[in-house]
């Protein structure tokens, strides 16, 4: 999904180091005390708990609980029927890819929200032995073993944020990037809001063509997100952004292609309710208040 900006052509955003030296282990145990004290104990209490946090998610600190929440699930993955496990290193990845567009939070920087976001992705995608027999010999083949969706996109997010934050990373495993984004489109293209579509149009309109980019091909992508799930109000962000906005060979804003397009979409999602999609929505406003700030700033 490329509600952040595939290739970070949106400015980076970094995390506080204030509690820097706050350990995982002791931060979780502090967020899990309050329903630990009224018993629950079993993996079931466990994701319930979890779960009732990530519907809250975007609240900053309901964001960490649930994080630790889950993150006490993992000693007993190995328990779990496969498809537990995955719901959970899926929601992990998602947490930890919605917890990067935070300004604070208690690890110490935007890139290791990312790189534990693709780390639970992948043990998510190992679950499945075709992946994990490909992986190393043939990722393409390793991928296109895969039929869940939220190890797809979730991993993808991650792994596409951190290609732009390293021009050598991203030269190197794009082409995987958007393997995974075209996997996901394959099995599921109307899954969240129709994330694969946007997230693979973003990524093809900023990437050159000899890494892949197709910049008309991307557009569609846009437009198909759009028609999936309007409400889904980073469809409209992610249109403005990407195709509202020329790009140089490194991904970066390097003019406005259609100012008109920018203004309307983004006057959607200021004026539309958060409606159901209560982290998205809120973050996509956020992102609208920005992107106008930055329009404006190119052509006055």
């Amino acid at each position: 999904m490329a509600k952040k900006g595939v290739l970070m052509s949106s400015a980076t955003r970094s995390l506080a180091h204030a509690i820097r030296a706050v350990s995982m282990a002791s931060l979780a145990a502090m967020l899990l005390l309050p329903w630990a004290a009224r018993g629950a104990t079993s993996v079931d209490d466990l994701i319930s708990a979890a779960e009732e946090a990530f519907a809250g998610r975007h609240l900053e600190d309901t964001m960490f609980a649930a994080i630790a929440r889950y993150e006490a699930v993992l000693p007993h993955l190995p328990g779990l029927p496969v498809q537990s496990q995955a719901f959970v290193l899926n929601r992990l990845a998602q947490l930890c890819y919605e917890a990067s567009t935070f300004e604070t939070g208690f690890r110490s920087s935007e890139r290791d929200w990312l790189e534990a976001g693709k780390a639970y992705g992948f043990r998510s995608l190992r679950l499945c032995p075709g992946f994990a027999e490909w992986e190393e010999k043939d990722f393409a083949r390793a991928v296109s073993q895969v039929i869940d969706p939220a190890a797809l996109l979730w991993t993808a997010d991650s792994w596409g944020v951190l290609c732009g934050l390293s021009p050598i990373q991203g030269m190197l495993f794009i082409g995987r990037v958007k393997l995974l984004f075209e996997r996901c489109l394959e099995v599921d293209p109307t899954y969240w809001g129709g994330s694969p579509h946007n997230a693979l149009g973003a990524l093809m309109v900023v990437t050159p063509p000899t890494l892949g980019g197709d910049r008309e091909a991307g557009r569609r992508h846009l437009e198909r997100a759009l028609e999936i799930d309007p409400t889904f109000l980073q469809n409209h962000v992610v249109y403005a952004e990407y195709w509202g906005f020329t790009y140089d060979g490194m991904g970066r804003v390097s003019g406005v292609r259609d100012a008109d397009l920018v203004r309307a979409q983004l006057a959607v999602v200021l004026d539309e309710p958060i409606g159901g999609w209560p982290f998205w929505n809120r973050e996509a406003k956020r992102e609208a208040a920005a992107l106008l700030q930055r329009l404006e700033e190119m052509t006055e």
